[in-house]
């Protein structure tokens, strides 16, 4: 989506605050012994008391309202009575929403509790990640520039990314152009970032893996080599300068 009216970014921003609350209070509301679930059920009645719906259930019949993945499940994990938090367990929860037909997408990876299997380093750096990534994006700038400065500083903090799972292009609908901004240098990918654009930026930061594999439920993502992996999503206007991130509010940066 392009923003070419006041009352477009009006929307993007409401839609964006939206989802970055549900995302902080979900990250505060979490506790060892919850189900999974029971954690997406929060989240799904934030949203609804916002008037806004879940993305990934209008889009594609997602079975929860947010991703909820745990561990070793990189992303895209159901939400589910039988999955129980543990004190130490690396939880990603990605929240995606649409209000009056305006859509925005966060997530972020943390800690529950005590850092007992010590993933805090790794959270970390991806946070650190997004936040350089976040930096270099303006106007005519490559998109896979962009992806070549998250791949060098994870390598230079003794990680890999994952490749095959990208950040994209939002606005009217949950997935747009550019359909690929990438954790890695594609030098045959020739696309800029456009001024005014709006786009969402996320880091998959890995210790082991390098691509993700959909298991047999249809949805829940694992590395290819095991490991764990941390992302942070932020969704920002680009324009000629530093860009604007619409979802501040969730806290992340």
């Amino acid at each position: 989506m392009s923003i070419t009216k006041a009352y477009e970014l009006v929307g993007m921003k409401a839609i964006s605050d939206v989802v970055a609350n549900t995302l902080r209070e979900m990250i505060a509301h979490a506790k060892p012994g919850m189900t999974t679930k029971e954690l997406d059920n929060f989240g799904g009645e934030k949203m609804m008391q916002s008037g806004a719906r879940s993305a990934p259930n209008l889009t594609y019949n997602f079975p929860g309202h947010t991703c909820i993945s745990v561990n070793s499940s990189f992303a895209h994990g159901i939400p589910s009575d039988k999955v129980i938090l543990q004190e130490g367990d690396l939880i990603n929860i990605d929240v995606s929403a649409e209000l009056n037909g305006y859509w925005s997408d966060n997530g972020c990876s943390f800690v529950l509790g005590r850092d007992v299997h010590g993933h805090q380093k790794l959270i970390d750096t991806s946070k650190d990640i997004l936040r350089k990534a976040l930096m270099a994006i303006r106007d005519e700038v490559r998109i896979s520039d962009v992806g070549g400065l998250i791949e060098d500083e994870a390598r230079r903090a003794g990680y890999r990314v994952i490749r095959n799972l990208t950040g994209h292009g939002i606005g009217r609908s949950l997935h747009e152009a550019p359909k690929e901004i990438a954790n890695y240098r594609n030098n045959q990918y020739k696309a800029k970032f456009k001024a005014n654009s709006i786009v969402a930026v996320e880091t998959f930061i890995a210790t082991k893996s390098t691509m993700a594999n959909t298991q047999r439920d249809g949805w829940t993502l694992v590395g290819n080599k095991g490991g764990f992996v941390a992302q942070h999503e932020h969704t920002l206007m680009v324009t000629k300068n530093a860009p604007e991130i619409l979802t501040l509010a969730n806290g992340i940066v």
